[in-house]
């Protein structure tokens, strides 16, 4: 865990039985001190309780994540690269006063990830704006700098929050984050505390400890994820660069075979750390929770196989406007809680949404805080 943010109380991993180590890991969660973590309401539904089929079902055609109609805008950023946001076609206008929600995107994904399009819709179904921001090289975009993006990156989420304001955005102003997003924008969060914009932020399934994140990936069934993105990311790699332009080890890129080598051998390089140690250490949420001054809600699931339940902070670790909901399960960004197996229901968008809600209906009562007061 980073520097000054202490360990949780978790129950050590026992071999009386498959997973029971999670069950008392989760019994042992503190969920009483302020009411800053507690227990999550979902429950998986009966025909998906595996917490790898939580989490890769939702990448199948049948697995309900709907089609949405979006129009793409181009973002220049201040350094001179741009990237692409990807926005509710048909939504209310900058001046109508609806709340805007942002969406940031895991590992390698985009607006076209099933997670994004179920939030995307259930903000259409309430009569948001929201849009999807694309990290650098992401989605069908290429970025012009010779750099991509990492779990850290902060300053295009500032940067394009700053300009909906100036571009006349008047309703309120939310975000959300999955995994990879999740982290960069509780990061965020953490680092900007009351100048930012943001009224209120959720972020889900987020690797809170990058050191933990790489250690799970590299472990038992986890490692079928971990070779999956791996090549994803390779092949992004190679797009973009050749063994004669790339300002990193080309050869020990393409030759890792674990999050923790290539995060060494070109995330690093690439984006200005020493190595994936400065990295993790640096870019990991679990050190800027204290930090955080607007309601925030963070959902993961103790089963999640990107993590293990020892990434859990203490409540002590967390500010009074973060609120941690853990779940015995519903795996990666997965939570999927009814319905039949070609017509499920899904649990993340309405609990994003109606803590999203929750959170303007306070601040229409008791008004907005304003940046830096």
């Amino acid at each position: 865990m980073p520097e000054g943010v202490s360990t949780p109380r978790l129950a050590p991993r026992v071999s009386r039985g498959p997973f029971l180590w999670l069950q008392e890991s989760y019994r042992q969660v503190d969920t009483t001190v302020d009411q800053r973590i507690v227990s999550s309401s979902f429950e998986p539904v009966w025909w998906l309780r595996n917490r790898h089929a939580q989490t890769i079902y939702p990448a199948f055609p049948w697995s309900g994540a709907p089609k949405i109609k979006l129009r793409s805008e181009h973002l220049e950023l201040p350094d001179g690269d741009v990237t692409v946001v990807d926005w509710l076609d048909d939504s209310p206008g900058p001046a109508s006063g609806a709340p805007v929600l942002i969406i940031l995107h895991g590992l390698e994904g985009s607006a076209d990830s099933p997670y994004a399009r179920l939030l995307l819709k259930a903000a259409a179904d309430h009569h948001w704006r929201a849009a999807v921001l694309h990290f650098r090289d992401c989605g069908d975009y290429r970025n012009r700098l010779p750099r991509r993006y990492h779990a850290g990156e902060t300053n295009d989420i500032r940067y394009f929050l700053e300009s909906l304001r100036s571009a006349g955005h008047e309703g309120p102003m939310l975000a959300a984050g999955y995994s990879l997003g999740g982290n960069v924008l509780l990061k965020y969060l953490g680092e900007n505390g009351l100048s930012t914009p943001l009224d209120a932020a959720a972020a889900v399934c987020v690797p809170l400890d990058l050191h933990d994140s790489a250690n799970a990936l590299s472990s038992g069934f986890s490692r079928i994820y971990q070779h999956y993105l791996l090549k994803r990311m390779k092949k992004a790699v190679a797009r973009k660069f050749d063994q004669h332009t790339a300002a990193f080890d080309w050869n020990r890129t393409m030759a890792a075979k674990t999050f923790a080598e290539l995060d060494d051998a070109v995330t690093a390089p690439l984006h200005g750390f020493a190595g994936k140690d400065e990295y993790y250490d640096k870019c990991s949420s679990a050190g800027f929770l204290q930090d955080i001054r607007r309601p925030t809600l963070i959902i993961n699931a103790l089963d999640d196989p990107f993590m293990t339940p020892a990434a859990v902070p203490s409540a002590e670790a967390l500010s009074e406007s973060v609120q941690l909901e853990l779940s015995a399960h519903g795996g990666h960004v997965g939570f999927i809680d009814g319905g039949l197996p070609w017509q499920p229901t899904h649990y993340l968008p309405g609990r994003i949404i109606d803590f999203l809600d929750s959170c303007i209906t306070d601040t229409l009562e008791f008004g907005r805080p304003l940046p830096g007061m």
